[in-house]
């Protein structure tokens, strides 16, 4: 018999032809779950030497084995970087157009809004990130993407879901699903109910932060973390009626906080890598971060339940208490819903007023201004729970706003994914079906087209008209996105900041701590998501007179 046709020869041709046939299968019928198929692959080399009776020894299991991995592999990474690809007319890193694997590492970092930008910068308004995802940061993608007629989520946020509950919460629902819930959202963060939040809830918690920080006169403070426990303390008021009380014990010591931020950088991990997720679930312990935060919003939905209704927070609009919906949310959704508010409406909210601290104290000259405009409007700090005069605070909202430019509380964000068979245009570039599409506002924030030397401190931009010599596109400003999945409670944050924003630079004269280095601090927010403050914002305050 010829030398070609050794059982040598022939298992490790078959080994090859079956790495091919594995390629075309999975790329054909994209697995959801790593489990299933990861168990496939690896029995597939034995069970071939025992169908053509090959002989067995641990060099030829090992043979085959790098065979059929070694040409499965070679044929998907030829493929992705091949121009048969349906995304090979946009441009991108080798790195990214093989394997989603090198985004984990660049999320685990923190640093994703950063490198993003920096991509764009190389390589324009569309960029491939993924095998099967691009970015975009060009503006007539923001309505194409996110507005009428646009995308679905996409199975990014499939990680976000335990396969053995029922509930879900309001992010990772799509089509009717989510327009029901939002329809109950959009009654408790209506302009009527964020009225009744300011005077039960709101204006509390901001006299008592204020208490607070008076007994911190002269001492260098975090003021980051005090924001963080005000937002909390506000939002498990409206999510569950209370019983957190950070700001009282002037700290988080049920871990509650620490465990959000683990949670939310392993889920912006996972993300990258939706198929794997389901498999963890599996895995005794490698969850238990997020078992204990679903554990602590079922606690907090039977607390809120003995204790009934004193006002209407947030927990009795999404119950539907009024009773306006055909059949009542079932309490699992509800309490899921009320974590999803403690999360996304008390860190995105401290992280935004702790940018704002930072580069108004770094800009003395807007700072003199906005107090100025502050004593303006609000005679004594009293005065400065009446939101009604909110629109009068023309400056301090310009400089909300960009701080919410130059560092958004979500700086990449979560994909949109192009249905099956709906490929179609956006901003001039065809984008195929299934491909996933970012649009992260880091870097659509601080496109040189959109906005003037995007990279300053300058809350005039907001003020003065769009011309020839000075560009300000504000449809290229979505901090908290655009459309019908917009962020639900944009209304209340901008209401909470401005209310906050107002009471402190009125009653305090700010300054940062000796020795803090001011430069470094916005370099080091990181981005899991949800931005994070990773390190302290020192300053020192003083009662002004």
């Amino acid at each position: 018999m010829p030398p070609t046709h050794t059982p040598e020869t022939r298992s490790v041709v078959l080994a090859a032809l079956l790495g091919l046939l594995n390629h075309l299968y999975f790329h054909r019928f994209t697995p959801k779950s790593a489990g299933g198929p990861i168990l496939v692959l690896i029995a597939q080399p034995v069970l071939l030497l025992f169908a053509i009776s090959a002989p067995i020894s641990l060099a030829r299991i090992l043979i085959t084995y790098v065979t059929f991995l070694s040409t499965l592999s070679a044929s998907i990474v030829v493929y992705r970087l091949s121009p048969w690809h349906p995304l090979a007319h946009i441009p991108g890193p080798v790195l990214y157009k093989i394997t989603k694997l090198w985004s984990t590492r660049i999320v685990a970092s923190g640093q994703s809004h950063r490198v993003t930008k920096a991509l764009h910068e190389d390589y324009g308004g569309f960029v491939r990130t993924g095998p099967n995802e691009i970015s975009v940061i060009e503006v007539d993608a923001v309505k194409a993407v996110f507005g009428t007629g646009g995308f679905p989520k996409g199975e990014y946020y499939d990680s976000r879901k335990d396969p053995r509950l029922t509930s879900r919460n309001l992010l990772i629902l799509r089509g009717e699903a989510h327009s029901h819930r939002r329809r109950i959202w959009n009654r408790g963060m209506s302009t009527e109910s964020i009225d009744e939040y300011e005077s039960a809830i709101l204006a509390k918690r901001v006299n008592q932060f204020m208490d607070k920080l008076e007994g911190l006169q002269g001492t260098p403070f975090d003021i980051s973390a005090w924001f963080g426990y005000f937002t909390f303390d506000v939002m498990g008021d409206m999510a569950f009626g209370g019983g957190f009380e950070m700001l009282r014990d002037g700290g988080d010591k049920e871990g509650l906080w620490a465990l959000i931020k683990s949670g939310g950088k392993s889920l912006a991990i996972v993300s990258q890598i939706p198929w794997i997720a389901p498999l963890l679930h599996k895995i005794p312990g490698a969850t238990q971060g997020i078992k204990r935060l679903r554990g602590f919003g079922a606690a907090c939905a039977m607390e809120r339940i003995k204790a009934g209704a004193k006002v209407k927070d947030l927990w009795y609009h999404l119950t539907d208490e009024v009773g306006l919906e055909k059949s009542k949310p079932q309490i699992s959704d509800v309490a899921a819903d009320g974590v999803l508010s403690i999360v996304a409406g008390s860190d995105t909210t401290s992280t935004v007023l702790a940018a704002f601290i930072w580069l108004l104290l770094s800009h003395p000259d807007v700072y003199r201004r906005v107090q100025a405009e502050i004593d303006s409007v609000y005679s004594d700090v009293e005065s400065t729970l009446d939101s009604s005069k909110h629109a009068d605070l023309k400056l301090l909202t310009a400089c909300l706003n960009e701080s919410l430019r130059l560092q958004p509380s979500v700086c990449t964000g979560g994909p949109r994914q192009v249905p099956e068979g709906q490929g179609k245009m956006v901003a001039g570039q065809f984008v195929p079906e299934h491909t996933q599409i970012y649009i992260p506002p880091y870097s659509l924030h601080r496109n040189p087209e959109y906005f003037s030397d995007p990279e300053k401190f300058d809350p005039d931009r907001w003020l003065r008209p769009e011309s020839s010599e000075f560009t300000h596109n504000s449809a290229a400003f979505i901090p908290f996105s655009y459309g019908a999945a917009n962020c639900v409670g944009k209304a209340l944050a901008v209401r909470e900041m401005t209310m906050v924003a107002s009471a402190l630079v009125r009653r305090f004269e700010m300054r940062f701590a000796e020795g803090f280095e001011e430069q470094c601090w916005g370099d080091m927010l990181c981005d899991y998501f949800i931005t994070s403050i990773e390190v302290p914002l020192m300053v020192e305050i003083s009662r002004r007179r």
